[in-house]
């Protein structure tokens, strides 16, 4: 891993991939989250709606991205963070999340890092892009 005071753009984040989604995973989050929309829990439902079978939580994909961020810088240096939604995750799907290092910056004398985001499925599929601001110094 790359000490923070050493990154340049083009680095890479410590990448990391989930087990694949699974029902119970969903019924988990659902609890967790307050989430309770049939179409992430409930097969009939959300085929009834139009979709092969239940499918994941866009807000669970979001924090294994975040989760990207915290394994390798603690949360309090985390300065922006957003997504973009880009396909739903399937269950069974198993998620890779990564990142690379686009810029080095300066606000106020703190010396910061813009990273572009992003998890795939097992199939290279993107489900979800981002970017964040981290401090490193």
């Amino acid at each position: 891993m790359v000490e923070l005071s050493q990154l340049k753009a083009g680095d890479a984040l410590p990448a990391f991939t989930t087990p694949p989604v699974t029902r119970l995973t969903l019924a988990l989050y659902c609890g967790a989250s307050g989430d309770h929309n049939p179409m992430h829990v409930d097969t009939d439902y959300a085929k009834a709606g139009g979709s092969p079978d239940v499918f994941a939580h866009g807000m669970l994909s979001m924090g294994y991205l975040g989760r990207l961020l915290t394994n390798w810088v603690p949360q309090r240096r985390i300065r922006e963070y957003g997504v973009r939604f880009v396909a739903i995750t399937q269950v069974g799907e198993a998620i890779t999340c990564s990142g690379t290092v686009t810029e080095l910056f300066e606000v106020n004398g703190e010396r910061r890092a813009r990273l572009a985001l992003q998890t795939t499925n097992q199939h290279g599929h993107v489900k979800l892009t981002g970017d964040a601001v981290i401090a490193i110094a």
